[in-house]
């Protein structure tokens, strides 16, 4: 017997969201699968948010970037911000659950597998130095370094920085956010000449407006990067 099955005997794996046990290590349990709102099916091809009708292989998007310029030209996400998703989500970013960053990078490869291509540098969207400090970690660079092993990329943590600390998106409106966002990043300069002639695919936890993620392509757009994708754990939907 392997030293793995021996701990699986003695310690059998749990839910990653409950105390159900489970047959693999950083799974979820029926019900939890249930409740958790993976995305399927026919998404916008610029944000990844679920849309109604069904998937005929050509890229199809959703009002908000038909009628928002986006500085990227793909988007994917793996979840809906609702229910379980929410939950996972909040776990990491604010509760201590980096175990879930691994499970949730299985997550966004397989979600990620039609907008990823080879060369590609994948780059976290940063937290503020006194952020981070206060909160110890990086969310989405969790995210974007287990994602970037995954799918054999190279990554690149701190080619972004956030060198003014932007108050929370939370309850601000759609031009709020922008307002909020706007020249809020920048690239490292030490680490600049790395997005030139690059495809650079930015990663983050959540999308909501989309604000964060164009003000990071831009900041990438700006150091000579040359195709920009971007990658959420999570989409906020207006009907979620």
């Amino acid at each position: 017997m392997g030293l793995q099955a021996a701990l699986h005997l003695i310690y059998p794996p749990q839910c990653l969201t409950c105390d159900a046990q489970v047959t693999t290590d950083f799974g979820l349990c029926g019900p939890c699968w249930r409740e958790t709102p993976f995305i399927v099916g026919l998404v916008c091809d610029k944000c990844g948010v679920l849309l109604p009708g069904e998937d005929l292989g050509q890229p199809e998007h959703c009002d908000d970037c038909l009628t928002t310029a986006r500085p990227w030209s793909q988007g994917r996400a793996a979840l809906l911000y609702k229910d379980n998703g929410r939950r996972m989500v909040l776990a990491l970013k604010h509760g201590d659950r980096l175990d879930l960053a691994r499970p949730a990078s299985n997550w966004l490869h397989r979600v990620a597998a039609p907008i990823l291509k080879p060369g590609m540098l994948v780059v976290p969207i940063p937290l503020h130095w006194m952020r981070l400090i206060k909160r110890r970690y990086n969310q989405a660079a969790l995210l974007s370094s287990a994602l970037a092993k995954r799918a054999e990329l190279e990554h690149c943590p701190d080619l972004l920085v956030r060198h003014r600390n932007t108050h929370s998106q939370e309850g601000r409106s759609r031009d709020g956010r922008f307002a909020n966002m706007q020249d809020a990043l920048v690239l490292h300069p030490r680490r600049a000449n790395r997005a030139e002639g690059r495809h650079v695919l930015l990663v983050d936890d959540v999308m909501t407006s989309g604000a964060t993620f164009a003000a990071a392509a831009e900041a990438c757009i700006a150091g000579g990067a040359t195709w920009i994708s971007v990658l959420a754990l999570a989409r906020v939907a207006k009907d979620a």
